[in-house]
């Protein structure tokens, strides 16, 4: 057997397998034979390595190492059940393995029925199904130059088995298939054998290489690119192998219709996506994942700096109680704006002409983009500038009709200006002072002169959006109801579904109609105001005119400082103390107005903050309860992250910011909403906390949490993600919470810190800090009940919510008390989604309060859709809840009652919001804290508690922690 394990572990080694894949089984004695321990080492590892669960996640193998893994694993196996059966059951004897319980997403226990009903329409289609019977059959693809090299380049795979498909249309029977543009591909039954090889040419595909448009690289040797310039075409062979992977069979549909959701209903899912994104590659469309982007400039929106919205529409296939449904929506991506490339320069940096630009920048921003030349046409990738001029620039040109006494071609060392103006006779008018455009490579540059320079449309722009750029883009994205409803018709008419080959070849046709579905509007909750007064909001608003806050507190140390900001300070001063008197809110007269010096106005913000709060820190007679501070145009909101830090983790201070543009009554109670929050006291109440008797929670102690992670901006990959986890506190109240926020590893969604064990006796997770303080506030009363409302997470990693964050929750409880069980709720919220709900008959938003847990939802999950809020501008967006468990036993409308709640106890607002207070609560804290990051020195304060990535540990800097005297507050508010 020795011989034989040593026989199959070359392969995996060869292909540098690496040990962190490899799994060995814990749960095997010693005392077994070494032969059986390494049998086990290699299936085990074969198989992780191949993925049996999943056929996708073998991909990372290549192709051919894949086939041998399959051939060695399957007399593997049974060598492996041959190996146990003889064994007997020694295994379990000698050590008996306590199986972990995987949590699962729950199903659905009934339907709601209070609130009225309406009846709605939704961008869902219905999808008939009439080959259920037949199969997918998986392929997998493997591309190679013709001298063996794999293709690594994006964007070459269509093409590729687009040729192979019109090329060897007899030898694949005719059929048509589905390419995900990568490794994978999918017919409606068999090809005609299991592995086919076919070899293709394409002609004219974009090159980096010389052609007669672009200058000689910089020793002038043409080589082969000489006879491509007299070419009208470039050519590259290419070799294409398909070979059988897995058989999916399209029942697996139908009972994913009856909630039996398994591994090839998700599968089969995937291959009618598959078709769509190779639908609309077909027709020339910018693919991002499920969205699709057609290159027609009547759905491009300037938003200013070179980049524009181009709107498309997101098309995907769901299951549904109401069936199989093709969700359609529109949705808009950022491009960069096409055409020359120096008008796009010059908008990018705002300057005036092409002579003003900072080319360090124009060197990053134009970096790996696509363009055309003028007059060849010709598509080149950007790889970076010439270090010189147009005119500086030289290279060495090969004259090839003189020779010189040995018969060797003579060179000429001439600038690219010159070669482009007298060897091409093209005219340059602006970019012989300029640098070149290099589409060479490294050691091998080719130079073009910027004018003649287009960028390719339907490029995506990837990085952040400044501030009025996304203004502007949320301007011009807006649509209202109806118009969206037009939008969605016209692209469902346009994409021609019911033309596509490989659809018609499922059986599968689209109704033309949006599908209708019963809602029911839930009535908003009373609300408690000052002096106990009842206030009933209507259409999902409420104001405090003539009314006064439920908890005013009570501001007497505080002063104003002020950044330079052009404003009547004096003024702002009494009508905030005048606003406030109306409000219950006493205000005495601040201690004094501090004026940032002229001298300091351009130094660093960090600089500033430090040198207006040590004029602040002398002058005061003590720590102020307060500071308002007053920042000037918000484009200089430098300065917020440094202040928070200063004032919060530094002294323990309340401060609130303002940059007042426009001050009236309305601003100025909005402000003190937020200060009055801030300072411990309460805008409004639930009147079922007044009670209390909110259903089940005001029974039994209950703490609410809301997690979010924030990851840094697209770009920004070494940005530590920060978590924030908010918790309810003064049990039986919903209203109050504070916050706990961590950093940990970039762009990991789990988070890490919920239970962080350093020793027998200490715990630093979020969670025993929160669990304290609900106890102190609660009138040392334990949470026999945890509600959390996780947002953020797709339903791909639902089952990592439920068994890695739960886990760590109910470790915090028992490392508290081994004998405490609390009964837990875990509900996500999703808003990056693609559902929309439209009043028949009506141009307006469905009204606030709106649920729909029917037809639309899923066949067997617990999940409903809230519009909790008003729309007042745009398409209304709802709040997708998955209800993930529930050892409560909330009844659907019980628990739909809570949600709707909990969208009015937001203290910011005087309006219901689309998602529940404590998730956007955990938001606010994760944004205002991570802006301390930006001013520290990731050196000094680094720590490799950042848990994991794909390149192991990853050392993130701590966030610093508040001062006791705000770590309680709602200083996020």
């Amino acid at each position: 057997m020795e011989t034989l394990i040593l026989k199959f572990i070359p392969p995996l080694a060869h292909h540098q397998i690496s040990p962190s894949t490899i799994v060995t089984s814990k749960s095997l004695p010693l005392s077994f034979p070494i032969d059986f321990i390494s049998l086990i080492f290699v299936y085990e590892s074969l198989t992780l390595r191949l993925g049996f669960v999943s056929f996708k996640n073998s991909q990372a193998l290549p192709f051919s190492c894949r086939l041998s893994c399959i051939r060695i694993w399957i007399p593997l196996r049974l060598m492996v059940k041959v190996c146990k059966k003889e064994m007997g059951n020694r295994m379990l004897e000698t050590e008996p393995v306590k199986k972990k319980v995987t949590r699962v997403p729950m199903s659905r226990r009934g339907l709601g029925s209070r609130g009225k009903k309406i009846s709605l329409l939704t961008n869902h289609f219905k999808v008939n199904v009439t080959n259920v019977e037949g199969h997918f059959f998986h392929y997998s693809v493997s591309l190679a130059y013709e001298d063996g090299r794999p293709v690594e380049g994006k964007g070459v795979g269509r093409k590729v088995l687009d040729r192979v498909h019109e090329t060897y249309k007899t030898e694949l029977d005719g059929k048509d298939f589905a390419y995900d543009g990568e490794h994978s591909l999918f017919t409606v039954g068999s090809l005609p054998r299991n592995k086919l090889e076919f070899t293709v040419v394409l002609e004219d595909m974009p090159s980096n290489r010389n052609n007669g448009n672009a200058a000689p690289d910089e020793h002038g040797s043409p080589n082969s690119d000489r006879k491509r310039i007299r070419r009208p075409y470039q050519s590259k062979t290419y070799l294409v192998e398909i070979s059988f992977a897995a058989k999916i069979p399209m029942q697996a549909i139908a009972n994913a219709l009856r909630g039996q959701e398994s591994e090839n209903s998700q599968e089969a899912l995937r291959v009618l996506d598959i078709i769509l994104r190779q639908h609309a590659a077909k027709q020339g469309c910018l693919l991002v994942r499920q969205s699709f982007f057609h290159n027609d400039p009547k759905n491009f929106a300037d938003v200013g700096g070179g980049v524009l919205g181009c709107r498309g529409f997101h098309s995907s296939f769901r299951t549904t109680q109401g069936g199989l449904s093709l969700n359609i929506d529109v949705s808009t991506t950022m491009i960069i704006q096409p055409g020359p490339v120096v008008d796009f320069l010059i908008a990018n940096q705002n300057v005036k002409d092409p002579f003003s630009l900072d080319w360090a920048k124009v060197k990053r921003v134009l970096k790996n983009l696509r363009i055309k030349t003028i007059p060849s046409n010709q598509e080149y990738k950007i790889t970076g500038l010439s270090e010189k001029s147009c005119k500086e620039q030289m290279f060495s040109l090969k004259q090839r009709n003189v020779k010189d006494e040995d018969g060797e071609v003579q060179t000429l060392e001439i600038s690219v200006y010159d070669y482009f103006v007298n060897h091409r006779n093209i005219e340059l008018r602006y970019s012989g002072d300029l640098p070149c455009i290099n589409v060479g490579k490294p050691k091998r540059p080719t130079y073009i002169p910027l004018e003649l320079c287009s960028l390719v449309s339907l490029q995506r722009y990837t990085k952040s959006l400044s501030t009025p750029q996304r203004a502007s883009l949320v301007e011009k994205s807006r649509q209202k109801p109806q118009e969206r409803m037009n939008a969605l018709s016209n692209a469902l008419k346009t994409s021609k579904y019911d033309a596509e080959p490989m659809l018609r070849s499922c059986g599968i046709s689209i109704s033309t109609n949006f599908a209708q579905v019963d809602g029911r509007v839930l009535n908003a909750p009373k609300l408690k105001v000052g002096n106990g007064e009842d206030l009933f909001p209507t259409r999902g608003r409420w104001n405090f005119n003539n009314k006064k806050l439920v908890e005013p507190t009570k501001i007497d140390r505080w002063a104003v400082v002020n950044f330079s900001a052009r404003c009547n300070l004096r003024m702002l001063v009494q009508d905030l103390i005048k606003c406030g008197a109306m409000k219950g809110i006493q205000i005495d007269e601040p201690f004094d107005v501090f004026e940032e010096s002229p001298q300091f106005r351009r130094a660093p913000p960090v600089v500033r903050v430090e040198k207006l709060f040590a004029e602040v820190q002398s002058k005061l007679p003590g720590a102020p309860q307060f500071l308002l501070c007053v920042l000037p145009e918000r484009k200089n909101c430098d300065l917020y992250g440094p202040w928070k830090k200063k004032n919060l983790a530094d002294f323990g201070i309340v401060t609130q910011c303002i940059a007042p543009i426009k001050v009236n009554d309305q601003y100025l109670t909005n402000v003190l909403l937020k200060i009055n929050a801030k300072l411990g006291g309460l805008n409004q109440l639930l009147a079922v906390e007044h009670s209390p008797s909110i259903p089940i929670v005001s029974k039994v102690p209950t703490i609410i949490l809301g997690m979010d992670v924030s990851h840094g901006s697209p770009g920004q990959s070494d940005i530590p993600s920060i978590a924030a986890v908010v918790s309810s506190r003064h049990w039986p109240l919903i209203s109050r919470y504070r916050a706990s926020v961590r950093t940990q590893s970039p762009k990991v969604e789990m988070i890490d810190s919920l239970f962080k064990k350093v020793s027998d006796t200490e715990d630093e997770g979020i969670i025993r800090e929160l669990l304290l303080d609900f106890y102190t506030s609660s009138g040392k009363r334990k949470p026999e009940q945890i509600i959390i409302f996780r947002d953020g997470v797709s339903e791909s990693q639902f089952n990592q919510v439920l068994n890695i964050e739960l886990d760590q929750m109910i470790e915090a409880c028992k490392f508290l008390d081994e004998k405490w069980n609390p009964k837990f709720v875990v509900i996500v919220a999703q808003k990056n989604h693609h559902t929309k709900f439209f009043q028949s008959g009506s141009p307006d938003n469905v009204p606030p309060g709106t649920i729909i847990d029917n037809r639309i939802c899923h066949p067997k999950s617990n999940d409903f859709y809230l519009c909790a809020h008003a729309g007042m501008i745009g398409t209304t967006r709802p709040t997708h809840y998955h209800v993930l468990y529930d050892e409560i036993g909330f009844s659907a409308d019980d628990l739909q009652e809570l949600v709707h709640s909990l969208s009015y106890v937001y203290q910011r607002s005087t309006t219901a919001i689309s998602v529940v207070a404590p998730i956007c609560y955990a938001h606010l804290a994760a944004s205002q804290v991570g802006t301390f990051m930006k001013f520290e020195d990731t050196s000094e304060t680094s720590s490799s508690h950042g848990g994991m990535t794909s390149a192991g540990a990853v050392p993130v800097p701590q966030l610093p922690r508040l001062q006791e005297k705000v770590c309680n507050s709602m200083f996020f508010c």
